[in-house]
């Protein structure tokens, strides 16, 4: 389900997160690390840190974003993807809850 729009700016990615408890601007700030690991990008809700992104590929060979946003009022993190759009242009970010491992 779409719970956001994000926008590809010259420092970054700017967008909204707009649920039925939720509605923030969004700002992706690009962070410096040596470990391949480390998220990309900082996620902020207006000035405030509430997760991080990672730069992935899919299977497809297409450039995606996975999110990881969190805060104390949220049971539990919650995580996005948004496709990579073309500079000035918009890309939904979406989100499906993860299912439950069945126990053997």
């Amino acid at each position: 389900m779409k719970i956001g729009q994000i926008v590809k700016t010259a420092n970054g990615f700017e967008g909204t997160l707009h649920t039925l408890t939720v509605k923030a601007s969004l700002q992706l700030v690009p962070t410096e690390s040596d470990n391949e690991k480390a998220p990309g990008f900082r996620v902020m809700a207006d000035g405030i840190e509430i997760g991080a992104a990672w730069e992935k590929t899919s299977k497809a060979d297409k450039p995606y974003l996975s999110v990881k946003l969190d805060d104390p009022a949220f049971p539990a993190p919650v995580y996005a993807v948004a496709s990579v759009p073309a500079d000035g242009e918009a890309s939904d970010l979406r989100f499906e809850r993860q299912k439950k491992k069945k126990e053997d």
